[in-house]
C-alpha cells in the first residue's frame, strides 16, 4: 500500500502569531523562517506518530483487498472515505459507490470494512485507489494540546539552534514525552 498526499492542510495547528509569541519575537523579519519551522515540525510529528494534525486528503493505492475484508488505514485519525475506484480488466478506474464500504471513524482504529459485493481489481498491481480524509479536523483547537505543545517546542528548539545539524537529529526528551501517547503501539 502506498499513500500520497492529495490535499494538504488549509492551515497549521499553531499559527504564526502564536509561535512568535511563544518565541518572544516581535519583529516580522523572520516570519518566513518561523512559518517554515511550524510546517516542518508538524510534518516531523505526523511522521513520528502516524497521526495527522489537521484535516488532509490522502490517496491509498493497493494491489488487492486485504484478507478478512477489513482495511486498516495507516494514517489517522480517519475522518471519512472521499472516493473509491477499482480498475477493471482493461486498467480503467471505475468509481465504487460509498455503499460498498463501512467506514469506522468512531473507534479510533481507522478501519474501512468492505461489503460482500465490492469489485475485485482486474489488474495485478495498483488496481485500487481510496481517497481518505484524515486528521483531527479543520480547526486547530481540535488537535490535542500535547501535540500542539510538542510542535511549539520542536520548532522553538530548531529556531534557537539554527545551523546546528546535530540538534535536528532526534527530538528533545520533552517533545518525545508529549508525543508518547500518540505514537503507534505494537501489540
Amino acid at each position: 500500500m502506498t499513500a500520497t498526499l492529495i490535499e494538504g492542510p488549509a492551515q497549521e495547528p499553531v499559527s504564526l502569531a502564536d509561535m512568535k509569541t511563544y518565541l518572544r519575537v516581535c519583529e516580522d523579519g523572520e516570519d518566513d523562517l518561523i512559518a517554515s519551522l511550524i510546517t516542518a515540525a508538524r510534518a516531523a510529528i505526523e511522521t513520528a506518530t502516524g497521526r495527522l494534525m489537521m484535516r488532509q486528503t490522502w490517496r491509498l493505492v493497493l494491489d488487492r483487498w486485504p484478507p478478512g475484508r477489513m482495511l486498516r488505514v495507516p494514517l489517522g485519525p480517519l475522518l471519512g472515505l472521499a472516493a473509491a475506484r477499482v480498475a477493471d480488466a482493461g486498467g480503467s478506474l471505475q468509481t465504487v459507490p460509498p455503499g460498498y464500504f463501512v467506514v469506522d471513524v468512531l473507534s479510533g482504529a481507522g478501519r474501512i470494512g468492505l461489503g460482500p459485493d465490492v469489485p475485485t481489481p482486474g489488474v495485478a498491481t495498483n488496481g485500487i485507489e481510496l481517497d481518505i480524509v484524515v486528521g483531527y479536523g479543520a480547526d486547530p483547537e481540535r488537535v490535542p494540546m500535547p501535540m500542539r505543545q510538542a510542535l511549539r517546542q520542536l520548532a522553538a528548539g530548531w529556531y534557537e539552534r539554527r545551523g546546528d545539524s546535530a540538534a535536528a537529529a532526534s527530538p528533545p526528551a520533552e517533545v518525545a514525552a508529549l508525543l508518547a501517547p500518540y505514537r503507534p503501539m505494537r501489540l
